[in-house]
């Protein structure tokens, strides 16, 4: 049942995340589930020193992971154009 939640969680996250910088035409649901994963890793080694997986399922886990997607996106605009949008 974890890894559905996680998915599923990771879905909505790379999806908002993709909305936020603009790059939701370009990216599918697969994309999106693996920005929202990745992005909860990245935000959870930033904010919480890396002990992710600790942290239960709430609000500010749910932002920070957010905010993880949201610089993982940012770094793959800049890598890819050469300017965040």
């Amino acid at each position: 049942m974890g890894i559905i939640l996680w998915l599923i969680i990771g879905g909505v996250i790379g999806w908002l995340a993709s909305i936020i910088m603009r790059t939701d035409a370009q990216q599918g649901i697969f994309l999106n589930i693996i920005v929202g994963i990745v992005g909860a890793f990245i935000g959870g080694l930033i904010i919480s020193g890396g002990s992710i997986n600790n942290a239960p399922l709430n609000v500010t886990s749910f932002l920070v992971s957010l905010l993880g997607a949201v610089v993982l996106l940012a770094i793959v605009n800049l890598v890819r154009r050469g300017s965040v949008r």
